[in-house]
């Protein structure tokens, strides 16, 4: 996956991802949860922030419940993430 979406930034093309980080069983791994905590988020947000960082073709269309989750969502711009963090994120599944 991680390969042809630069192959997609290169020609200038967006991805809209479904399921970040292959949907909802990676979203519950150890891994995840591990660098959530460490940032002080949800492993939502991280997943968030790592797809906002991982291209700028990228277009996120997160799902929003409730004024608070919308909050939490818009929380997930603002997470850094290092290099080493991305690279876990990047393994995840593999």
């Amino acid at each position: 996956m991680l390969r042809s979406i630069d192959t997609l930034t290169a020609q200038g093309i967006a991805y809209v991802p479904f399921f970040p980080l292959g949907g909802f069983t990676p979203l519950q791994s150890d891994r995840l949860n591990d660098v959530a905590r460490t940032l002080n988020a949800t492993p939502m947000q991280v997943a968030l922030a790592w797809l906002l960082q991982r291209s700028p073709n990228i277009l996120l269309i997160p799902g929003t419940s409730s004024p608070a989750h919308l909050k939490e969502n818009l929380a997930a711009s603002e997470l850094v993430l290092t290099e080493d963090v991305i690279d876990v994120l990047n393994n995840i599944g593999a």
